[in-house]
């Protein structure tokens, strides 16, 4: 008897994506694949990994280090009480910079020949199998193999399908929607939309049939009038969102210009002038040290007013902040 199974992409779907992992401790699970894998495999699916793996080709990663980081997601998914059935991955890419691994593969997704090894290696019936993945290129592989597919639109980010690539049969936000999905379709039967349950009107008894009584003198308004009324009475007794929002607005730019155009404090002009005298005394003192006559005392009286100079600029800079 033929097994059934579902082909998961790697990156993305069942572990975290920083870009191309070479480091078995960049391996993170997302949320949620543990438990999903082991309900999907309770429904009696072999679970499968098929990922394109250019890194290989780049020269990012090496088949020794993507093997380790193989080795670590089982060991994360086995911590968890899940487990998977078999790993699939191309390392061949037409741009490769490893000549060995510099070429077209009929591996490579979107081409659906992972799937088809794979279902050799383990007995796999093709059209009773799932292809789950979040690019265009998950669907394709799993389609062409006979699949049916699932495009996981991961993160809250929709996967748009370029014109002329293959449609998924199926959307799913994460993985516990693919769950369902696949009990569903199993069931044989889709998603339905509960219909809202009828209300019947309460009859009207007669003296809630006549119109209201007004005082005498005062007509009734028109419905439009009335309707006129209420809304102007609203505006009046609350500001709109929007006018709240444009004074908020208003006070913001009036307060940046304010401390843009601030007073200009006598102090922090006077600082300016003492900070000045300071770079003045230090470099008359670097003369002093290096002239010909290597006046010491010359020098240590000018690094002694620089020094006089820096507090008493430290003291009016104190002075002109804001009170």
């Amino acid at each position: 008897m033929a097994n059934k199974a579902i082909f998961f992409d790697r990156d993305d779907t069942l572990i975290e994506d920083p870009g191309y992992i070479n480091n078995p401790d960049q391996v993170k699970l997302l949320e949620g694949v543990p438990e999903a894998l082991i309900e999907l495999k309770a429904m009696g699916y072999k679970l499968v990994i098929a990922s394109n793996q250019s890194g290989v080709a780049r020269g990012i990663v090496t088949e020794d280090v993507l093997g380790q980081i193989h080795k670590r997601l089982e060991e994360l998914l086995g911590e968890k009480g899940a487990s998977i059935d078999g790993i699939y991955y191309c390392p061949y890419h037409p741009d490769g910079v490893i000549p060995k691994y510099r070429r077209t593969s009929e591996m490579r997704k979107p081409s659906p020949g992972m799937l088809l090894e794979a279902a050799k290696d383990m007995e796999i019936d093709l059209n009773e199998s799932w292809a789950v993945g979040n690019g265009p290129g998950d669907i394709e592989a799993g389609s062409r193999a006979g699949c049916r597919t699932i495009l996981l639109e991961s993160r809250g980010h929709e996967q748009k399908v370029q014109p002329g690539r293959i449609v998924p049969d199926y959307r799913a936000v994460n993985l516990k929607e693919v769950i369902n999905i696949i009990k569903m379709h199993a069931r044989g039967r889709k998603p339905t939309v509960e219909a809202a349950p009828v209300v019947e009107p309460k009859p009207q008894t007669v003296e809630e049939l006549k119109p209201p009584v007004l005082p005498r003198g005062e007509p009734e308004p028109p419905p439009q009038a009335a309707a006129k009324q209420e809304a102007a009475k609203k505006n009046d007794e609350e500001p709109t969102t929007n006018q709240l929002l444009k004074d908020i607005l208003d006070q913001l730019k009036l307060a940046h210009r304010t401390s843009m155009f601030g007073e200009f404090y006598i102090n922090r002009f006077v600082a300016g002038i003492v900070q000045g005298l300071v770079f003045l005394c230090l470099f008359l003192s670097v003369y002093f040290l290096l002239g010909p006559a290597g006046r010491l005392n010359a020098v240590l009286i000018s690094l002694g007013f620089a020094i006089l100079f820096q507090l008493m600029a430290m003291t009016f800079y104190i002075m002109q902040g804001p009170k």
